[in-house]
């Protein structure tokens, strides 16, 4: 059984803890990425990933309030925190450099 199989065994038996839990952490991280990338300007690029990151973050936040399948709000919930963590880290080793 793969990791991603237990994780998912262990977020449909408690599902609203952990939505609620990843409502709290997706846009924690999200609001995280949104700051680095305004920091980094205001042009198209800049707004383009920040479109991106919103959209991304406020569809896991539906898929809880639609009340989907667990499966789907699971996966929404790993694309959120992956793609904010992505803008996350490009942007402080933008930053850095």
């Amino acid at each position: 059984m793969t990791l991603y199989h237990k994780f998912f065994a262990e977020f449909k038996e408690m599902y609203y803890a952990y939505a609620t839990m990843g409502i709290i952490g997706s846009s924690c991280l999200g609001s995280a990425a949104a700051m680095l990338i305004l920091m980094a300007g205001h042009g198209v690029s800049e707004m383009f990933q920040l479109f991106l990151v919103v959209v991304v973050c406020m569809g896991f936040n539906t898929t809880v309030l639609a009340n989907l399948k667990p499966k789907i709000v699971l996966n929404a919930l790993l694309i959120s925190l992956f793609t904010s963590i992505f803008f996350i880290t490009y942007h402080v080793f933008m930053i850095s450099l």
